[in-house]
């Protein structure tokens, strides 16, 4: 995620040091025009599905249940916009779109994005293996049968897919990045070294979005206090794992497999909102602070357990890589 400094480029006087600083256009107004035309163009494009949203809504309202079609293409405009107004903004920018936080499917982003997804999947089931164990949840049999395992499995995938290329694109993509440069611009102007800057910046960054992921989260149906922090925390997860290698597919696998392997296989409430087609049918007993209530399993005090443990994993399995925030910062491998 380095930036495109150019010691030769000429200084920038009048009204161009409004606009432009050392390294291009500034970052407060890169945000700016993102939110803008990100605004603009997802308002046409929802306002074109105008009806058809209006209609899974009040199948929501009747059923409680979320269905994957919404979910799919809900998430798949929001990153679609997000993902084509950054582009656009670093052609302005001359910047590689990959410095944002996704870059090119190369084998080894693969290898990461599974090896995300894997986990994703087992500290999923290792908490509910845990609530299990604690009596706080109980199993009542499959809802699924036969070739609509594969079918709504498949289809469930994909929807998660998009939701954590939504999520994370917007919380810990193009703006992370911009708003790291602009403290640590800054933090520049302060006196502090260079390292140090770029590190201040990130980590602002990080906590600032990773504070609003879990406030944006409130306005999920049966949302609890313990869920708010699970999600605000495991954001900040997200971004060290951003922070060691300078992309966000390890973030997106794991993200994906874990919503997918607790609203799809174990059937539970992510956030309090219950997925149709699911192949489990599963309900929360007894004390809501182990049990996760409405908000389900990352409501419970147990889901702060495996976020430690995902933190663990991040450092132990994701080394500091060239160009990565942390190699930048000249930090070393914690």
């Amino acid at each position: 995620m380095q930036d495109n400094q150019n010691p030769d480029v000429p200084p920038r006087h009048g009204v161009q040091r409004i606009f432009f600083g050392h390294d291009g256009l500034r970052a407060v107004w890169s945000i700016l025009l993102f939110l803008v035309l990100a605004f603009a163009l997802g308002r046409a494009i929802f306002a074109v599905l105008g009806g058809y949203l209006h209609q899974q809504q009040l199948v929501i309202k009747s059923t409680g249940e979320l269905p994957v079609t919404f979910t799919l293409l809900m998430d798949s405009v929001l990153f679609a916009v997000a993902a084509l107004v950054a582009f656009l903004i670093s052609r302005i920018e001359k910047r590689n779109f990959g410095q944002y936080g996704i870059d090119a499917l190369r084998p080894h982003r693969i290898r990461q994005f599974a090896v995300g997804a894997v986990f994703g999947v087992a500290t999923m089931c290792l908490l509910m293996l845990a609530l299990k164990v604690a009596g706080v949840m109980t199993f009542n049999g499959l809802l699924l049968h036969g070739t609509d395992i594969v079918k709504w499995g498949a289809l469930w995938a994909l929807a998660f897919f998009a939701v954590a290329l939504a999520e994370e694109y917007l919380m810990r993509g193009f703006l992370q990045f911009q708003l790291a440069r602009g403290v640590a611009a800054i933090a520049a102007r302060m006196g502090h070294r260079e390292a140090l800057c770029k590190r201040i910046g990130f980590w602002v960054a990080a906590g600032f979005f990773s504070l609003l992921f879990g406030l944006l989260h409130g306005n999920n149906p049966g949302e609890s206090p313990i869920g708010l922090v699970s999600a605000g925390l495991v954001g900040l997860v997200f971004a060290y794992s951003l922070w060691r290698t300078g992309s966000l597919w390890w973030a997106i696998g794991y993200h994906a497999a874990w919503d997918w392997t607790q609203s799809f296989v174990w059937g539970v409430a992510d956030s309090g909102g219950v997925s149709q087609h699911r192949l489990l049918l599963t309900h929360s007993q007894g004390p809501l602070l182990l049990s996760g209530g409405l908000t389900g399993p990352e409501g419970s005090v147990l889901v702060l357990a495996v976020i430690l443990l995902v933190t663990a994993i991040v450092a132990l399995t994701l080394k500091a890589e060239p160009g990565s925030p942390a190699a930048e910062s000249n930090v070393s491998s914690l």
